[in-house]
């Protein structure tokens, strides 16, 4: 079976609502940006890959690496920055010369972007990609059909 775009969205909706909670993955009691990404997943693929570590809230800050992008290139299909689609995961870097470690699922495109995501103080929204969102954007990937994993 394929994974379809379709029902990446149609997965990432079901986690609005979930609070936010750091290092967190379950629908409905609590998650954070990667615990979402991880949630759907595990609702469209199946088992995760790979478990990521206990990590604080700064991860990787210190280090000046690219932990997070790194996992996704080991996951994920990484893809051009302008061939957004639905159902895409999308990377942010939150500040200029921090690392990107914030995380979500773009739902819509075209003239009202928008994407799902696990945002501190928020829990689970649906957000517009709108300009300070788009600018953000350091690199977008599709998650692998069942049977690339």
């Amino acid at each position: 079976m394929s994974t379809t775009s379709e029902q990446i969205v149609h997965h990432a909706r079901q986690w609005i609502g979930t609070p936010y909670v750091h290092q967190m993955a379950t629908k409905s009691a609590g998650c954070d940006c990667l615990g979402l990404v991880r949630g759907i997943w595990r609702d469209v693929i199946g088992t995760e890959p790979e478990r990521p570590p206990a990590y604080t809230m700064d991860w990787s800050e210190p280090q000046g690496e690219e932990w997070l992008w790194q996992a996704a290139l080991r996951h994920l299909r990484a893809k051009p920055l302008e061939a957004a689609r639905q159902g895409d995961v999308i990377l942010f870097r939150m500040r200029a010369g921090s690392v990107a470690k914030h995380l979500g699922v773009q739902t819509e495109i075209g003239g009202a972007p928008a994407f799902v995501h696990a945002y501190s103080g928020h829990g689970v929204v649906e957000s517009p990609l709108s300009s300070p969102w788009a600018r953000r954007i350091v690199a977008r990937f599709e998650f692998p059909n069942e049977e690339a994993v």
